[in-house]
């Protein structure tokens, strides 16, 4: 079903657990033990905090930087740094957002800065999504699956924190960039051709600054609220979803989105 996709995943996924329950396989508190876990509410109110990012536009801002790379003259000196920033940026902004929600976003970002300084499109892409992959492993809310050795670890009584992956996927992270500066570079395609649009960019010019700033702002004080998750006595599950009411308090997001 999840390859057919004939259905939403989400029901897919909705239909195993209730069929398991039904059939006697599972029992209903066991079932919907994991829909209240702790964790969960950590992805809930991060996801707020992301998509403000990605509402306001300041996650298309922050990706634009890599634009000051983007010359015209194209030598290969420009092209790696060119790389090197996408999967910089890319990377850094999935370890604290969503390692699929940022290359989503960034992907018009970079196909225009293709565009814009000639480059292939998968020449700059590539590197895109293997920084994206990459960079989730900085944080337990990165990937999905981080989050799933997270409460076994916990099930188990060990203790967790929200960098935990970190000193294995930041190397992972900066073993990649080198890579692809120093050797992948060369298996990058080299065609040049204009192809469709992939996706249009959204024009934020309507959105205040305010707003991006604001986003940004909670985004960074969450972040360090979760980095001295100790020290202020705050769990990183209660500092997302105060983070999340901020943004919808200041209305900087709606409610309902």
């Amino acid at each position: 079903s999840f390859i057919l996709e004939k259905i939403p995943l989400g029901l897919t996924a909705t239909i195993c657990a209730l069929g398991l329950t039904l059939t006697g396989v599972l029992d209903a508190s066991t079932t919907f033990a994991q829909y209240v876990n702790s964790n969960v509410i950590l992805c809930v109110g991060m996801f707020v905090v992301g998509q403000a990012l990605f509402e306001t536009g300041m996650a298309n801002k922050i990706g634009g930087i890599v634009t000051k790379f983007a010359k015209t003259e194209k030598t290969l000196v420009i092209a790696i740094m060119l790389i090197v920033a996408i999967m910089v940026i890319v990377g850094t902004m999935s370890g604290f957002l969503s390692n699929t929600g940022t290359a989503a976003v960034l992907i018009p970002v970079v196909c225009g800065i293709a565009d814009e300084s000639g480059y292939s499109r998968s020449r700059l892409l590539m590197p895109l999504v293997f920084a994206a992959a990459l960079g989730g492993n900085l944080s337990i809310i990165g990937a999905p699956g981080n989050l799933m050795g997270v409460n076994a670890l916990q099930e188990m009584g060990l203790p967790t924190s929200f960098f935990m992956y970190a000193p294995v996927g930041v190397p992972m992270l900066i073993l990649g960039i080198i890579y692809f500066a120093c050797l992948g570079y060369r298996f990058l395609p080299k065609k040049t051709e204009t192809v469709g649009a992939v996706q249009t960019q959204t024009d934020f010019s309507n959105v205040p600054k305010w707003k991006q700033t604001v986003s940004l702002a909670v985004l960074v004080a969450v972040i360090i609220a979760m980095i001295f998750e100790d020290e202020i006595g705050v769990s990183i599950q209660l500092s997302s979803c105060i983070g999340a009411v901020i943004l919808v308090v200041t209305k900087v997001i709606d409610e309902k989105t």
